[in-house]
């Protein structure tokens, strides 16, 4: 059985295809016309991995663009699934868990609580990989994301960033000196490009990373599952590692992460298949 789940996000357009229990190399193209990067992803992924239209059983698509799709897709049977349901079965299958609060970040961010039982979306916010580059083209007059993620890669936060240590001479309680307390507090006026750059996306990730850890709260859990875009940022770990020390909130990046949306929309067909979760 080999089924498509696509993804028409924002900006991009996420494919990947499960066949005979094995997942296949995922591919993303621009969307700039949703209908029109859905048949052409397709079209592409499947001559790029040596499939046949007769090999697609199903095609299942979500996302915000996928309402622009009211057809089968060159015939095959294509049906439209939530992307809450995707995300979060996409999440917990990439991590291996159980339960944890699956967190989306794409144009915008959404916040998932999945586990065995249900999928609930918490909320969101509009702070996300798009807030990042509108804000880049603004300050910086850079709007490409490799562009930006390359020349923040030269910065240097303490040309940006005020710190718990820039400001107490003693340690504030639970509180390691290196604790943002404030995005741009401290820009320079010696501020480079590069360090704006690596300013933006430290305080859009930090955001991010804070309100899971805030959610997590809540729901009395420890596992957060990062998926989308941003998950492909050099310096995202190491921002949601210094969150984690903070809040004690263990941060997820597993393999695939900005096809997690893609990949759950294709467990549903998989799932409903064989009449079980997660198994394939």
């Amino acid at each position: 059985m080999t089924v498509i789940g696509i993804d028409v996000g924002g900006s991009t357009t996420k494919i990947i295809a499960v066949k005979n229990s094995e997942i296949m190399k995922p591919m993303q193209v621009t969307a700039n016309d949703p209908q029109t990067s859905v048949y052409g992803a397709f079209g592409r992924y499947i001559n790029e991995n040596g499939l046949d239209l007769s090999d697609v059983n199903r095609i299942m698509i979500t996302g915000v663009g996928s309402s622009f799709v009211v057809e089968n897709i060159y015939g095959i049977v294509t049906e439209h699934i939530s992307e809450f349901d995707a995300i979060g079965k996409g999440g917990l299958y990439l991590s291996g868990l159980d339960n944890a609060i699956i967190v989306s970040m794409g144009t915008g961010t959404s916040f998932i609580k999945a586990d065995n039982k249900k999928i609930v979306r918490i909320g969101g916010t509009g702070v996300g990989g798009g807030t990042l580059l509108g804000l880049s083209s603004k300050f910086i007059h850079v709007r490409h994301f490799d562009t930006i993620v390359n020349l923040a890669a030269e910065g240097n936060l303490s040309n940006i960033d005020l710190t718990v240590g820039d400001i107490s001479v003693n340690q504030v309680t639970a509180m390691p000196d290196f604790t943002t307390a404030s995005n741009f507090g401290k820009i320079s006026d010696y501020a480079t490009k590069s360090d704006i750059a690596k300013g933006l996306i430290n305080m859009v990730l930090q955001t991010i990373g804070v309100m899971a850890a805030f959610a997590c709260k809540i729901d009395d859990t420890k596992d957060v599952v990062l998926c989308g875009n941003l998950t492909a940022v050099p310096d995202a770990q190491e921002c949601f590692d210094g969150i984690k020390e903070l809040h004690g909130v263990n941060f997820i990046i597993p393999k695939y992460a900005e096809y997690a949306t893609a990949l759950g929309a294709a467990l549903v067909a998989i799932e409903k298949s064989k009449g079980v979760k997660n198994e394939f």
